[in-house]
């Protein structure tokens, strides 16, 4: 089978290739250049040519082709721009799932010829066809199973889609790449979003929207306890980086037209806790909401915790999303993913608590 291989220069995507060339896939390897130049110009050297030397050291050792594909342009129309505009909305967005829809598995296949069946990468996540729709399974590394930043992938998508480390945990992982000898075999997991690699979100914020000060007040005292430099570098939940003392301080809410930011020591205060709030824009891949609730699970971010949560709809469109536990850092903007007996069932955007 002709199959085309996304390789990050990580150990997962490494691992992935080499099981690709044991089962006897006539494969190809392929670095994405998604970074953008003019962050680099201003915040320091490019972190992805390392990544692109690890990709040239596992493809030479493996004996497998490598292209570099150029797709600045359609990142930046598709995610990048997406992402600040949500931020800017104070929203929270979630460029990963973007850029596996319309990008890994979007405008890359407009970059190979036909001839290529299956465009595989290292995600942890499986694919199975149950009467004549595809569907995402989840896998055995409940810490590493990244079905979350799938769910937006439509049935075309899924139907090219192959996981080559669907069966595997992480330490198995690294253990069929030190078997293999691949230069990757101890390097430490990427984190961030997808098109920053190693520099700072804040970073990059700041270089989009400069800053904007503003006041950091007690939610429950309505004292200013300091200020901040602009509400958008500021997340519901957060308590690292707000370089008050007395706390420990989180954010609760988000004065988006006043440009003030509202902490509190109380952050499991019930008050602030949500456990239900309201999505839209489902993409299910059974093509329709589960029929029974039994059973089912939601997340409300990428992660091993799943809330047992049941959906009322309340038009066409848009249903309440009840789950069992509330949550602290729920908010408009990101993703709830459900799922049910170990599979993945699709997505939707949270846009009212």
């Amino acid at each position: 089978m002709k199959t085309a291989l996304l390789l990050s220069g990580g150990v997962d995507s490494s691992v992935a290739l080499a099981l690709l060339k044991e089962q006897g896939h006539d494969v190809t390897a392929f670095y994405l250049k998604i970074w953008l130049q003019d962050e680099f110009t201003s915040l320091g050297d490019c972190p992805w040519e390392e990544d692109i030397e690890y990709c040239e050291g596992v493809t030479k050792k493996l004996g497998i082709p490598f292209e570099v594909k150029t797709m600045q342009n359609e990142y930046w129309d598709a995610v990048v721009s997406y992402t600040i505009d949500e931020i800017k909305a104070g929203r929270t967005p979630n460029p990963d799932i973007f850029c596996n829809s319309l990008i890994k598995f979007g405008k890359f296949f407009d970059k190979i010829d036909d001839s290529y069946e299956k465009v595989a990468t290292g995600h942890y996540a499986g694919v199975e066809e149950i009467d004549g729709r595809y569907l995402l399974k989840v896998t055995p590394d409940p810490v590493k199973d990244q079905t979350y930043f799938l769910s937006y992938l439509n049935q075309y998508q899924l139907s090219r889609a192959l996981f080559p480390i669907s069966s595997l945990k992480k330490s198995e992982v690294r253990s069929v790449a030190a078997k293999y000898d691949l230069p990757t075999q101890n390097k430490k997991d990427s984190q961030g979003i997808c098109f920053l690699g190693q520099i700072k979100f804040k970073d990059f914020i700041k270089f989009h929207l400069g800053e904007l000060p503003g006041e950091m007040i007690d939610i429950d005292t309505g004292l200013t306890m300091g200020k901040h430099s602009g509400y958008y570098f500021y997340t519901i939940g957060q308590r690292s980086g707000l370089g008050l003392s007395g706390g420990p301080w989180f954010v609760v809410q988000k004065d988006i037209q006043n440009n003030v930011i509202y902490i509190s020591r109380e952050n499991e205060s019930i008050d602030r806790e949500r456990d239900k709030f309201r999505v839209t824009n489902f993409n299910w891949f059974a093509g329709k909401p589960p029929e029974s609730m039994e059973g089912l699970k939601v997340k409300v971010r990428h992660g091993p915790n799943f809330y047992n949560c049941t959906l009322e709809f309340d038009s066409e469109i848009s249903a309440i999303v009840k789950i069992d536990k509330p949550d602290k850092g729920i908010a408009p903007g990101q993703f709830a993913v459900f799922y049910q007996d170990g599979y993945c069932l699709g997505g939707s955007l949270v846009f009212g608590i």
